[in-house]
């Protein structure tokens, strides 16, 4: 089933409001009419009755029923009202009965008692029309006592009257309901333009126009903040699609290099015989260069396993003396070897992940032993404040310009803008550190003048 469009729905919704209302006013007002109808119809009915009762006390009732019975019959009014006067116990003295109806069973209040709403009894005919009727006794000058009064009245009129009334009633908010229903589907399209100019403009982005953004002026004010959000949404797509975009060419890049030179060594190698050593030495360059790409995309597998937010990470209290131990006797071979020297500082405590927290330390001492001036001496120290402990690796060697030094943590980013020299590493060693910090809430940050370069790993107390 195909789903309503948001100006039918509207549209239902204020209709269906809008009979609610009119059908509740309507049988508010319908009960207010016919109380109001009821009340006169039984003061009129109660009038008549005291008139008679006037009539009776003042004339001599019997003589005037005998000389006069048309009198009666005048003071009814209509043929749906009926009068019957007679002595208690006694054939009636006159009955002005047009429609031959039964008279009610109705106990006569008594002569002195005066004539109050209270003594009408509502009751029905028998094809279900309301049916109004009051006794009473009435004071006489003559005759052997008080004379009996019965007096009611057919509703027919009324009741005409109320089905009309209502059957008006009806119709009109049937067609007040359909009015509002149009108004609205029709007030709801125009009002609803902004929505559909939002739909066109968002049907426009893809990823060829990421660039494109939705202008707020043409959108209703209330969606004019989610609007804005979403721009902002789109701005971070770009910015990760254009990274990713990056990093894509980068590997592609840093990929095609080393496979590029497999390719080349071998289809030289087989371009004639050559010897065992030959073979041998080729076989070793290659083996090199699967080792590097082993390595790249292990990096990479790592990085990508980082950026899941769900990763769990061993935390766990690590002294960082001992650990300071265990790379000062991995580094310090490899420090002999650049003619430099590595001097550990480490002292105090870290919560952290310990492959975690030395595969990060161990990229920046090996970034040190790379970059750093021969006869220079690598520095690893921390410093424990009041809310972390941050660690630091220091080395001397080329000033790393500022404007570098935002970009040093970013995929494939070398600081040597040449990509023949990328043989000296993966450019993604750095970017695992950033990585490893994101995972312990940390920080990591780098400072470079007058030829000093300082990485600091920044972990706060309660990661």
């Amino acid at each position: 089933m195909k789903p309503l469009s948001l100006t039918t729905r509207l549209s239902l919704i204020l209709a269906c409001t809008m009979l609610v209302v009119m059908a509740l006013t309507g049988l508010a007002l319908y009960h207010s009419l016919a109380k109001q109808i009821s009340v006169r119809d039984d003061g009129a009915l109660l009038a008549r009755m005291d008139q008679i009762r006037t009539l009776l006390r003042d004339e001599d009732a019997i003589a005037l029923i005998h000389q006069k019975p048309r009198l009666f019959a005048n003071m009814l009014g209509n043929t749906e009202s009926l009068l019957m006067l007679r002595f208690p116990g006694q054939s009636p003295l006159i009955e002005v009965n047009p429609g031959q109806r039964t008279l009610p069973a109705i106990t006569p209040m008594s002569a002195e008692q005066p004539l109050t709403l209270n003594a009408v009894h509502h009751l029905q005919s028998s094809d279900g029309t309301p049916f109004i009727a009051a006794a009473a006794l009435a004071n006489t000058r003559d005759g052997p006592g008080k004379i009996e009064i019965v007096t009611g009245r057919l509703m027919t009129e009324r009741t005409q009257t109320l089905a009309s009334y209502r059957d008006q009633i009806i119709t009109f908010t049937l067609l007040a309901t359909l009015l509002v229903a149009l108004i609205a589907h029709v007030s709801l399209r125009r009002g609803l333009v902004g929505l559909r100019h939002l739909a066109s403009e968002t049907d426009a982005i893809d990823v060829r126009h990421l660039s494109h953004r939705i202008r707020l002026t043409k959108v209703p004010l209330e969606l004019q903040p989610l609007v804005a959000a979403f721009n902002q949404m789109l701005t971070r797509l770009e910015t990760g699609y254009q990274q990713l975009s990056q990093v894509s060419a980068d590997m592609a890049h840093d990929l095609r290099t080393p496979v590029n030179t497999l390719i080349g060594q071998t289809e030289v190698a087989l371009r004639q015989q050559r010897t065992p050593a030959e073979y041998q030495a080729l076989l070793g360059s290659n083996y090199e260069e699967l080792e590097r790409l082993a390595k790249m995309i292990d990096n990479m597998l790592f990085l990508a396993k980082a950026e899941d937010a769900s990763q769990a990470i061993a935390l766990q209290i690590l002294d960082l003396e001992s650990l300071g131990t265990r790379l000062a006797d991995y580094f310090e071979g490899l420090a002999e070897e650049r003619q430099m020297g590595l001097r550990v500082e480490l002292q105090g405590e870290v919560q952290a992940d310990l492959d975690l927290l030395l595969r990060a330390l161990a990229n920046l001492l090996a970034n040190a032993l790379r970059y750093g001036d021969s006869g220079s001496v690598i520095r690893l120290f921390s410093e424990t404040g009041a809310n972390g402990v941050t660690i630091c690796v220091e080395n001397h060697g080329p000033t790393i310009p500022s404007e570098r030094q935002a970009r040093l943590f970013d995929r494939f980013w070398r600081a040597d803008s040449s990509r023949h020299l990328s043989s000296s590493g993966s450019g993604l060693g750095l970017s695992i550190v950033r990585s490893i910090m994101q995972l312990h809430h940390g920080r990591c940050a780098v400072q470079s003048e007058q030829g000093l370069t300082r990485f600091t790993l920044y972990f706060p107390l309660k990661p």
